[in-house]
């Protein structure tokens, strides 16, 4: 399968010149369905490469701007992202095998194995993208729509509601 977005760059043909990278309306259709968005306006990366032998970082900025649907209500959410992007693209095998999921913080890189002499940068950007989505992202509508639904806070419905039930009053 040919990703939606697909960039590839050979590691012989890295120079220090900042890459754009501009999804196409169609390739930015495909990834919209891909993730059960409405839509996405617009998507674009400015990225610079360093390769260091067979180790290559990319850092920059990923930009886009995207319509999905409220997590409660299903209504229409614009959404944007603005965010900066530090990849280190790795030879196939060289990243040790982790078992459990690992947290990033603002100062790691994403790792990402490659084959061969090249990887797909555009992928790498839609998997960045595909993070800055939030999938319970709620629109201004989602109370109301959670009332009209039957859905009561946790506060009303949690672990303790059959307590505060119980409470004593006092005169």
């Amino acid at each position: 399968m040919t990703p939606e977005f697909s960039r590839m760059v050979d590691l012989r043909h890295i120079t220090p010149a900042p890459l754009t990278l501009s999804a196409t309306e169609a390739e930015r259709a495909a990834l919209a369905a891909r993730f059960g968005l409405v839509g996405i306006e617009s998507l674009e990366a400015e990225l610079r490469l360093h390769a260091e032998g067979d180790v290559v970082t990319a850092t920059g900025r990923l930009r886009a701007r995207w319509t999905q649907p409220c997590a409660i209500s299903g209504e229409d959410l614009p959404q944007q992202a603005d965010e900066r992007l530090r990849l280190r693209f790795v030879p196939e095998g060289s990243l040790p095998e982790i078992d459990d999921e690992i947290e990033l913080s603002g100062n790691d890189w994403d790792e990402i194995e490659y084959a061969g002499t090249g990887f797909d940068l555009g992928e790498a950007v839609a998997q960045s993208l595909a993070l800055a989505i939030d999938p319970f992202a709620c629109g201004p509508d989602a109370d109301a729509a959670r009332k009209a639904a039957g859905i009561v806070s946790e506060g009303v419905a949690g672990p303790f509601a059959a307590l505060a039930g119980l409470k004593v009053k006092k005169d």
